[in-house]
């Protein structure tokens, strides 16, 4: 669809318009739910392995990209577990849908009881810990804002506040359960006070939230990058590491960086914890302990993501 087709569609259906076909095939969603064996095999899409797997992972969608080589390293390194299940999608929308009551993924229903749960907003953990599952944490990780955009940058767009252009169609992540941008591209927006300009103060997700203008996403990390693809985007806001990602994969897609003082690079840590109703607590243990290794930090660094200090690696009780 052009630009110029998709604002005359969201001006027809305007801003309230809530139901929209998702930009990612079944088979791209389903590999956000991976189950990790220990003669390498990886299975996608198999929700019932939330059951019964040896480890089970709940943790935030933005790391996609490192996991495949990050749990492989780690299954290696610990023979005794037999399979690992690992979902990345939005934390928001776990803890919400998944944990504090029961959900369902792709019509099936999903344990609430994950042996490890992880989230860029360490408020989700406090959450845990008020309802006393969980007790302690740690930083394993950071990463930063920056502006998703056609290759070549046809439009040319030089920082965030070109996010206020009026001829601009932008895709963000939606502000219910996405902490990319409940946290921090908002608090952004906000610090430039762009943000009812760009947002109307819309609260819903794969809707316009302002027609023809702003698209909220349901998953960004799957729909930003086909959104400008397919020319119904301009610029999107995402992690720095998912533009590093898209670019490994020939995605036609740029970056351009967001400065310092905007990117919310000095507040982003990603935490992580191990839930007192897991049926793997050890396992779970293992795998919050070997974060800490130069291995694990040595990964992440690999694809992008900031390495976190001895501190920040240092098991502590929640707050």
């Amino acid at each position: 669809m052009s630009l110029k087709l998709a604002a005359t569609v969201g001006a027809l259906i305007g801003t309230t318009m809530m139901i929209a076909t998702p930009a990612f095939s079944a088979t791209d969603e389903n590999k956000d739910y991976r189950t990790f064996y220990q003669d390498g095999h990886i299975r996608y899409g198999n929700i019932g392995d939330s059951y019964k797997a040896g480890l089970v992972m709940y943790l935030a969608g933005n790391q996609f990209m490192v996991i495949d080589e990050l749990i492989t390293d780690f299954m290696k390194k610990n023979p005794g577990i037999s399979s690992t299940y690992v979902e990345t999608i939005p934390p928001g929308q776990i803890l919400k849908g998944q944990i504090l009551k029961q959900g369902q993924i792709n019509g099936q229903d999903t344990a609430r009881n994950p042996d490890v749960f992880a989230s860029v907003n360490l408020g989700h953990l406090k959450k845990l810990k008020g309802k006393g599952v969980m007790a302690t944490y740690k930083i394993y990780t950071h990463n930063k804002l920056e502006l998703m955009v056609a290759a070549g940058n046809p439009k040319n767009i030089k920082g965030a506040m070109d996010l206020g252009r009026d001829d601009l169609v932008k895709s963000l992540p939606n502000p219910l359960t996405e902490g990319i941008f409940k946290f921090y591209g908002s608090a952004m927006l906000k610090d430039m006070g762009l943000y009812e300009k760009i947002t109307a103060n819309a609260m819903c997700k794969s809707c316009w939230a302002i027609a023809g203008k702003t698209w909220f996403t349901q998953r960004h990390h799957r729909e930003t990058p086909t959104r400008i693809e397919k020319g119904e985007a301009d610029v999107g806001i995402v992690w720095t590491t998912e533009i590093i990602e898209a670019k490994k994969r020939n995605r036609k897609v740029d970056g351009v960086a967001i400065a310092d003082n905007l990117n919310k690079g000095d507040v982003v840590g990603y935490a992580i914890g191990v839930l007192k109703t897991g049926r793997n607590q050890a396992a779970g243990d293992k795998y919050v302990a070997y974060l800490a290794t130069d291995a694990a930090q040595a990964i992440y660094s690999k694809y992008g993501f900031v390495s976190a200090t001895s501190a920040e690696l240092a098991l502590k009780p929640l707050p």
